[in-house]
């Protein structure tokens, strides 16, 4: 499935009452509007994003991006409404895009799991809308001041951004729009199409920087954190190799001294290749022979810690880091408690990451089947990324 954002940037800001469009203003870390592009530029599941803004920042637009995902951004020219805005950079779009994400540029702090939640429900339904249930009583209220009716919270949903649309209805709103009916978002003219628009979770944090007050909020939130508040995203890996004679074992880059190793294409490191599985499986990479299959002669007797390091570079292209790694070995024999720290260092050094946050075990199977006879040997690996 092929996922395009639109994030729109091409407001004006005049209620904070800055020199310059509020999108770019500094919060720490860059603009919003960079914060915001960086947000889907690095998401696993997004294949490009087109900017709009108002025609004099075009340049202004792609300042700060890094130049390994500035080929997936294009920049447009905003229009004199927000729905014009859209449509401009609507027309921009991939003709291969499936689903295609609006964002306002005023919500710099966005997370991962709510862009992946609205991707989901705008594929299942055509139309989908990021929003928070009210917690509060909602009273309509008359010019003169006078409660005129008390509506059920309940039914009352703040709407947010990202909100979400498959191709075709998004086409057929911005066609409304064009012919001269007036709305605040797609989402009212996806309605107003005739199509239903689903509610997603939203979330407290993906608070939209209006106001001064909310500026200063949004600048000490990053002061506070030194970035806006991360996700994390959980991956598993397994591998499992047959035991042989004349072959070395090697676990975690370490030989350890055996009278059988693993065999394998590569050099059959089981503990390499989960953690690899897990730490691509984490950011919806696929797995290790997707992208090191053993067709390939290049990875003929491969270093897998070389592998390793591939994938977690890969991980951070994708805008993500590794938090922490945790391996499970289940062998009969040899043990291998004295390789356990070696291992963590080289696991660690691959990664890119602090030793202390990768951790092996070894198991035995308890002589049952394969791996009890002595014949084969598993790795299970779970991992943690997070975005950076």
């Amino acid at each position: 499935m092929h996922v395009t954002a639109i994030i729109a940037a091409a407001g004006a800001g005049r209620r904070l009452g800055a020199a310059k469009p509020k999108q770019l203003l500094d919060i720490g870390g860059g603009s919003m509007l960079q914060h915001s592009v960086r947000a889907f530029l690095g998401h696993p599941r997004v294949a490009d994003v087109v900017v709009v803004v108002s025609p004099d920042l075009t340049t202004l637009a792609l300042a700060g991006i890094e130049p390994s995902r500035a080929a997936a951004l294009r920049v447009v020219k905003g229009g004199e409404r927000r729905q014009d805005s859209v449509a401009n950079g609507f027309a921009a779009v991939a003709p291969e895009s499936d689903v295609v994400l609006i964002h306002d540029a005023a919500r710099p702090f966005v997370s991962a799991d709510l862009i992946d939640r609205t991707i989901d429900a705008a594929a299942a339904h055509g139309a989908a809308i990021a929003a928070l249930e009210s917690r509060d009583t909602v009273k309509r209220v008359a010019g003169d001041g006078r409660i005129t009716e008390t509506i059920p919270r309940e039914t009352i949903y703040l709407a947010q951004t990202p909100q979400g649309f498959r191709r075709d209805v998004l086409a057929a709103a911005i066609e409304l729009g064009r012919s001269g009916v007036e709305a605040t978002d797609e989402a009212m003219l996806a309605e107003r199409a005739g199509y239903h628009v689903h509610v997603v979770d939203g979330d407290p944090g993906n608070v939209k920087v209006t106001t001064s007050a909310d500026l200063d909020a949004a600048r000490a939130r990053m002061a506070s954190t030194g970035k806006p508040a991360r996700t994390g995203r959980a991956g598993t890996g397994y591998d499992l190799h047959r035991l042989v004679e004349g072959r070395p074992l090697i676990l975690g880059g370490v030989t350890v001294p055996s009278d059988k190793g693993a065999l394998g294409h590569s050099d059959a490191d089981v503990v390499c290749h989960a953690a690899t599985d897990a730490i691509l499986g984490a950011v919806g990479l696929g797995d290790i022979g997707r992208h090191f299959p053993d067709t390939d002669p290049r990875w003929k007797d491969a270093d897998s810690l070389v592998l390793l390091r591939e994938a977690a570079r890969m991980v951070r292209d994708h805008g993500y880091e590794v938090g922490n790694l945790d391996v499970t070995v289940i062998l009969e024999r040899p043990k291998i408690r004295d390789a356990v720290e070696p291992m963590r260092t080289r696991l660690a050094e691959a990664l890119g990451i602090d030793r202390d946050r990768v951790s092996v075990k070894g198991k035995t199977n308890e002589g049952v089947d394969a791996v009890g006879r002595g014949e084969a040997i598993i790795a299970h690996a779970v991992a943690l990324v997070r975005s950076r």
